[in-house]
């Protein structure tokens, strides 16, 4: 099963670029311009210009390479907690958008593609390898960078500056959300990670829930406890841990 922010990226990118190269509706329409956006109230454009991916051959990579990514983040670091994954996601859209304003970016796919690419690899175990194109495996932290670099020989510096547009913002998602060192089976700890909690609101419209305990980790709504923890709140409670081993009977005792 595909989770929920994941089918989001898939349905939206199938559902903007097919038409596009089918010639149902003209790119211009779709691309970022921000007099449009501005002046002209085209706000479609702030959405479709995220998803609107290349009219050839490349775009099978491109869908490829983002259903893997978005499923890998969600399904691991953001398991059961994928309001936290679009809320975040949402600020990183909104951060490419103002990065991207100096090179005068139509498009902001490419941008998004790498950010994602970015934090998956920044958070994926020490020592774990990947597969370029199913030609040479590296390990996974110079991925992002292998693909900095086919952009650049396929698309030019245009496609490179949005691919490093993609790296800044995604780095910055790794630091100040996640904070440096944190790997897979972690929780964000960076200085803004509580500006990474999805809102209330957000969290029932994904009928997810939220529980905090004393000294627990909280992820969505699972909680871990130390087990010395449960022991001391067992015993203030009256109750047992562990097996018991009854009352013992005295050697040589009838």
């Amino acid at each position: 099963k595909i989770p929920p922010v994941t089918r989001f990226l898939v349905i939206s990118s199938l559902g903007i670029t097919v038409p596009a190269i089918m010639n149902l509706v003209s790119p211009w329409r779709l691309i970022f311009l921000l007099k449009s956006v501005a002046k002209d109230f085209e706000l479609w454009r702030l959405y479709t210009s995220f998803f609107l991916g290349s009219m050839n051959l490349n775009y099978i990579f491109e869908l490829a390479m983002l259903y893997r990514n978005s499923n890998a983040l969600e399904s691991t670091h953001y398991e059961r907690r994928s309001s936290d994954y679009a809320w975040q996601l949402f600020l990183a859209g909104l951060a490419l958008v103002a990065v991207n304003r100096p090179i005068q970016s139509f498009s902001h796919t490419r941008a998004m593609l790498h950010a994602l690419t970015y934090l998956m690899c920044s958070l994926s175990p020490p020592g774990t390898q990947t597969s370029v194109m199913g030609l040479i495996t590296i390990p996974i932290s110079y991925f992002p960078y292998a693909l900095l670099g086919m952009d650049l020989l396929t698309g030019g510096t245009g496609a490179a500056a949005q691919g490093v547009s993609g790296m800044l913002v995604g780095h910055a998602w790794w630091w100040l959300v996640w904070g440096s060192g944190i790997g897979s089976g972690g929780v964000e700890q960076g200085m803004y990670a509580g500006w990474g909690r999805a809102p209330a609101w957000l969290k029932s419209w994904f009928g997810e829930r939220e529980e905090y305990g004393r000294a627990g980790s909280r992820r969505g709504a699972v909680q871990a406890f130390a087990p010395r923890q449960r022991a001391e709140e067992a015993a203030a409670a009256g109750r047992v841990t562990g097996h018991s081993w009854g009352t013992g009977r005295r050697l040589g005792g009838s």
